[in-house]
């Protein structure tokens, strides 16, 4: 199709009336939106919740452990015997 020949379908497509929108459209796409904003703050919530949930355990856990402290060194071999000398 050469250029006169596309100017005149979209020239066609353009003078003809728009489609009729069905009447309950509005309504079914305003209750999908609002059940896709409920869905998606009650997955921001519980991943937050998540969120929260592991940092209290990584605190709790490193309370307990505390993995900042040294181990006890087990390469020297305990001195026995030095208060005979």
């Amino acid at each position: 199709m050469n250029r006169a020949g596309r100017e005149a379908a979209v020239r066609r497509i353009l003078a003809e009336s728009p489609p009729r929108v069905p009447p309950g459209l509005h309504a079914e796409a305003v209750r999908r939106g609002r059940r896709a904003l409920r869905r998606r703050a009650a997955a921001r919530r519980l991943l937050w919740l998540v969120l929260g949930a592991a940092a209290l355990a990584f605190t709790v856990w490193a309370a307990v452990v505390r993995p900042w402290d040294r181990p006890p060194s087990e390469t020297v071999p305990p001195m026995t015997g030095w208060d005979r000398w």
